[in-house]
C-alpha cells in the first residue's frame, strides 16, 4: 500500500475495482473534458466515460460548449458498458428523461416561472423545451386572449409555468397565460391600493346586473355600484335609472380583496337638502279665514269644535 494512501482511501480504491457498470445504470459523473462532438466524464472507474453530442439533449438549441462546463457534476445513464475503444458510453438525455420529471412535478407545485423559447408552431399551439423535455403550450395558454396566429410566436421567448407534468405519458404542458394573468392581477391590486376611499371617480357603465352596475373608472379598473347605492329611492332594477354607456360620477366607499365598491347615492347625500320650511302644506291642514277673521278650520279644529271645556 502506498505510504501516502490512508486505509480509507485503500478501501475505496478496492471497492471501485470490483464495481461493475451495467446498461441502464444512472450514475453521478464529473465533466473532465469537452469537445465539439462529445463530453468526457470521470466515472470513478477503471476507464473514462463518453457522452456523445447526440446523447446530450433533445433540445435543438442545446450547445455543448455553452450548456456544459468542466467540473459539472451530472447524472448520466450507461447505454454501453464498454465500447470498442474501452470507454463507457453514457446518455445525459436518457437519464434526464427519467429523473427530470420529479423536478418538473415540484416546479408545478411551486408555480416556478421559466423562460421558454418557442421553437415550433403545431396544431392548436406551439412547442419549446424545458429542462431538455419537449413542452407544449396550447394556443389558449399563450396569452390573456386566444392566439390565432401561433406562427408569429416562433423564435419568441415567453415566461411560462408548468400546468401538466405527466411522466407516464411523457406529457409536459406549459402556460404563459397564467403568468400574465398573475402579473395583471398584481398590477391591478397595486392600482386599487392607490385609490383613496371617499374620493370621487368618473366612469362609464359597462355592465348591468340585477344586483347593481359595473362602472369602468379608467386604467383598467372597474368598480361595482350595488343597486342599494344607485339612488335614494327604491328601485327594482338598475335599468330604471341607468343604461349601458352612461357616464356617471360615484364615490369610492371601499377597496378590499381586489374589488372596488362605488356609490352614486353617496354623492346625492352630499348635496344640500331642502329646508323644512320649503315643503308645501296641504290645504286641508291650513288655517282658513271666516267673516274677515282668522278661523281655524283644520280637521283637528273641527273635531274639537263641539267640545266644551
Amino acid at each position: 500500500m502506498d505510504n501516502g494512501m490512508s486505509m480509507k482511501d485503500f478501501e475505496n480504491e478496492l471497492a471501485q475495482s470490483f464495481k461493475v457498470l451495467k446498461e441502464g445504470d444512472i450514475i453521478d459523473v464529473t465533466v473532465i473534458g469537452i469537445s465539439d462532438t462529445e463530453v468526457t466524464v470521470d466515472l470513478d472507474y477503471y476507464t473514462e466515460g463518453i457522452i456523445p453530442l447526440a446523447e446530450c439533449s433533445h433540445d435543438p438549441a442545446f450547445s455543448i460548449k455553452k450548456d456544459i462546463n468542466i467540473g459539472d457534476n451530472i447524472k448520466a445513464m450507461v447505454i454501453d458498458s464498454e465500447n470498442a475503444g474501452g470507454n463507457v458510453i453514457l446518455s445525459l438525455k436518457e437519464a434526464n428523461d427519467i429523473l427530470i420529471w420529479d423536478e418538473l412535478k415540484e416546479d408545478y407545485k411551486n408555480g416556478t416561472v421559466f423562460k421558454v423559447k418557442i421553437t415550433e408552431s403545431v396544431p392548436s399551439g406551439v412547442t419549446g423545451y424545458l429542462k431538455g423535455i419537449r413542452a407544449f403550450i396550447p394556443a389558449s395558454q399563450l396569452a390573456l386572449q386566444y392566439v390565432e396566429d401561433t406562427e408569429s410566436y416562433v423564435g419568441m421567448t415567453v415566461d411560462a409555468v408548468v400546468i401538466t407534468a405527466d411522466p407516464n405519458g411523457q406529457k409536459l404542458v406549459l402556460s404563459a397565460k397564467a403568468v400574465e394573468k398573475e402579473r395583471a392581477l398584481a398590477e391591478k391590486t397595486q392600482q386599487i391600493g392607490r385609490l383613496s376611499t371617499g374620493s370621487v371617480a368618473e366612469g362609464v357603465v359597462e355592465r348591468i346586473e340585477p344586483y347593481g352596475v359595473f362602472i369602468n373608472i379608467g386604467n383598467g379598473l372597474t368598480g361595482l355600484c350595488h343597486i342599494s347605492q344607485i339612488t335614494n329611492k327604491f328601485i327594482k332594477s338598475p335599468k330604471e335609472i341607468l343604461k349601458l354607456g352612461d357616464t356617471v360620477k360615484a364615490k369610492i366607499i371601499k377597496t378590499e380583496g381586489g374589488r372596488i365598491s362605488l356609490s352614486i347615492k353617496a354623492l346625492m347625500e352630499d348635496e344640500p337638502g331642502q329646508d323644512d320650511g320649503t315643503y308645501d302644506i296641504p290645504d286641508e291642514y291650513k288655517a282658513g279665514s271666516k267673516s274677515g277673521e282668522t278661523a281655524d278650520e283644520s280637521p283637528f279644529a273641527k273635531l274639537l269644535k263641539d267640545i266644551k271645556l
